[in-house]
């Protein structure tokens, strides 16, 4: 009998949130049990069982946007059931599961992830970057008045899908802190990650009002921090360089079939991260 013969196919439920959480400890992910639940209740995560009853092994979850686009992330595999084509295997009931909904599957693909995923028929779309760094508060943090209603429909216009389920969801977490523009017309959001803050997703009117928000993000934050950059940016890209922040990781944004969310918007400046776009 083949190994992966010796699977259980499974839909994860709340209850299976911590297993999901140590697949992506294992994997030095910065996903949070928060974040387990929100793919769990708003969208669906596939996964694979050693028998009926045995420890998950792998997993890969579809996450459906408003406007027709469905996410599809946390690949996850079991180093000692890795190269056995499990990960192939879900990532084919993702793209069923959304295209069934008439969604556009995308996804950040790290390099050696883009090749597989370029055979299936995604295309590339952007180039990104991971951003690492250790900061230390030099300002005081103070609540943003910000509401879920405004920052999802700034979201909206950079990304052409919706996502509000997500962006309140953000908001409601503990420990997250919201930055918006002056006018009202920009956001940044820092969340509280596994390993590190995330900051993300960031939306302004240009790089320059882009830029402000980021440093007044990263002034009111301590310890260690990930963003992901489109490579576009280039005034972002220097000062995180010039604040000490290193390249950790590269992805490309694709897709199978046409998605405003797979080309760089104007507005949008920092991403909510490759599980969620």
């Amino acid at each position: 009998m083949a190994p992966s013969e010796a699977l259980t196919s499974v839909i994860l439920g709340p209850d299976d949130v911590p297993e999901g959480l140590a697949l992506s400890d294992a994997a030095g992910w910065n996903q949070t049990a928060d974040d387990w639940r929100l793919f769990i209740t708003q969208g669906r995560v596939f996964g694979l069982r050693d028998g009926d009853a045995g420890p998950l092994v792998a997993t890969a979850a579809a996450l459906p946007y408003e406007g027709g686009i469905g996410w599809v992330s946390m690949v996850l595999v079991n180093p000692a059931w890795q190269h056995r084509g499990l990960a192939t295997a879900l990532m084919a009931r993702c793209v069923a599961h959304l295209r069934s909904l008439g969604a556009t599957p995308v996804l950040d693909a790290t390099p050696a992830g883009q090749q597989a995923y370029l055979r299936i028929g995604f295309e590339d779309g952007f180039a990104l970057a991971r951003w690492e760094g250790t900061v230390t508060a030099s300002e005081p943090h103070s609540a943003a008045p910000a509401d879920a209603v405004t920052v999802s429909t700034l979201d909206a216009r950079a990304n052409g899908c919706g996502r509000g389920f997500l962006l309140a969801d953000f908001l409601r977490r503990s420990g997250t802190r919201v930055g918006l523009s002056p006018a009202r017309t920009g956001f940044v959001i820092a969340r509280e990650g596994r390993r590190a803050t995330q900051i993300g997703p960031l939306v302004a009117d240009d790089e320059s009002a882009a830029l402000s928000l980021l440093q007044a993000a990263v002034a009111r934050l301590n310890g260690r921090v990930f963003l992901d950059v489109p490579e576009r940016w280039a005034a972002l890209r220097a000062w995180l360089e010039q604040a000490g922040f290193v390249r950790q990781r590269s992805f490309v944004r694709m897709s199978l079939g046409p998605a405003p969310i797979a080309s760089v918007n104007d507005r949008l400046f920092v991403l909510a991260g490759p599980e969620f776009g």
